[in-house]
């Protein structure tokens, strides 16, 4: 699974839902006239906290990536030897990628 890394971007559209703003190469020039432009610290502290919080559920990524499929999930439905594997299956997975 590839990493992936918050950018300034991702920090200005959590901070400031809907502002215009363009950003190239790191430099960002603000359009907007009714909200204000966030800081640099404001801007950096909310990456780090981005990034944080991704970090976080790497475990449930990489639990979704292995669950049952949906048509797995239906099957299992109806009949009960494939909703024991279905269920071996997931208490598997948890134990391979445990919550933090």
């Amino acid at each position: 699974m590839e990493e992936h890394i918050m950018s300034i971007s991702d920090a200005l559209m959590s901070l400031r839902p809907g502002a215009q703003w363009v950003a190239v190469d790191g430099v960002v020039t603000w359009h907007d006239t009714e909200q204000t432009q966030p800081s640099d610290a404001e801007v950096q502290a909310e990456v780090t906290r981005l990034q944080e919080e991704y970090d976080a559920q790497d475990y449930a990524r990489k639990r979704a990536m292995e669950y049952p499929s949906i048509d797995e999930l239906v099957v299992a439905l109806y009949d009960t030897e494939d909703k024991g594997a279905i269920d071996e299956k997931r208490a598997a997975i948890k134990a391979k990628y445990p919550k933090p």
